[in-house]
């Protein structure tokens, strides 16, 4: 990775509807701009993120969506209210952060639903989309939620046994993310912190079969994974707020925007049939499957940053 950096900018940008949205840019003041889209939902950036972005080729935006990290509120407290977080009022913050900073046209980073994110965005803005790095790729279709919360117990019987036990029989046969995001919304704190770990440790089941993988979610402080799973289940449990294959049937929208696309071949959570019918929609694409990788892991970052500094430079020699 890159040496560590610190931001030449950083603020809170009020967006409306009571949220503010933390950002913070880093590189050069010419550099080739570029937005990264974090994943989750509810899975904000770290300081490393930082370290992905050549600080001489790229002008960088970074920033923490809405519900979490240092944006306001957060997706946890208990009067939260989310019916202002969706993946519209997503697409209308990066367009709002684009004109704050006076971008004209950005380079798209992102990975796991920030692959999602950014497609629905390349999708309704095309004319601001220079290039796309998108990583563990995904695009919000209902089967893929399906696949994880339910289609999975096949993979781990009894992890999952453990994950739908906090939920009424009567429950367990629907929408488990609807049925988690209740859990999270409950008055009970006990009952919100106890779907939070669970839903955690259910995430970090699914994402184990990579090599080397090691828990990172159900690890983290309980504070941390009441924003996250709070995010997640709110997002899946409405469809990503997108008509079901709403992204893939819109390719040709996008169809001129290069773009590298990174999957994983062990990536069990998303399979990579996602990433390659994407692909073959889109002719300026190219997938790059990594053999030693899962959702992450093994040599994607390597495989990650290596394609974002060549976005750069291909789009330099343009």
């Amino acid at each position: 990775m890159y040496p560590p950096t610190e931001p030449s900018e950083s603020g809170h940008l009020d967006v409306g509807e009571g949220h503010s949205v933390y950002w913070e840019v880093i590189g050069s003041p010419d550099g080739l701009p570029a937005v990264w889209l974090h994943g989750g939902p509810g899975a904000p950036p770290g300081p490393g993120t930082r370290r992905s972005f050549d600080p001489t080729r790229y002008r960088a935006v970074i920033f923490d969506q809405r519900g979490c990290g240092r944006s306001r509120p957060l997706a946890s407290d208990v009067d939260a209210d989310l019916a202002a977080n969706t993946t519209d009022h997503l697409v209308a913050d990066m367009e709002r952060l684009r004109l704050h900073l006076g971008i004209d046209r950005w380079v798209v980073v992102g990975g796991s639903w920030g692959v999602t994110l950014g497609l629905v965005y390349a999708q309704r803005h095309p004319e601001r989309v220079l290039g796309m790095v998108l990583a563990a790729v995904t695009s919000g279709r209902w089967r893929e939620t399906q696949w994880i919360t339910r289609d999975m117990g096949r993979v781990f019987p009894c992890e999952w046994d453990r994950f739908v036990e906090l939920l009424p029989d009567a429950e367990r046969g629907g929408d488990l993310a609807a049925s988690y995001a209740r859990l999270l919304a409950s008055p009970d704190q006990a009952v919100r912190e106890e779907a939070a770990r669970r839903w955690c440790e259910w995430e970090d089941t699914h994402m184990s079969l990579a090599p080397g993988y090691e828990p990172h979610l159900s690890v983290r402080e309980l504070s941390w994974q009441m924003v996250f799973a709070r995010l997640v289940t709110h997002y899946w449990g409405h469809g990503s707020f997108l008509a079901d294959n709403e992204v893939l049937a819109n390719v040709a929208r996008i169809a001129h925007i290069p773009a590298t696309l990174i999957h994983g071949r062990y990536d069990v959570s998303g399979p990579l049939d996602t990433a390659w019918e994407l692909h073959k929609a889109w002719p300026a694409s190219r997938l790059v499957v990594v053999d030693d990788a899962g959702h992450f892991g093994g040599s994607m970052g390597e495989k990650f940053m290596a394609a974002i500094d060549a976005m750069a430079d291909q789009l330099r020699n343009a």
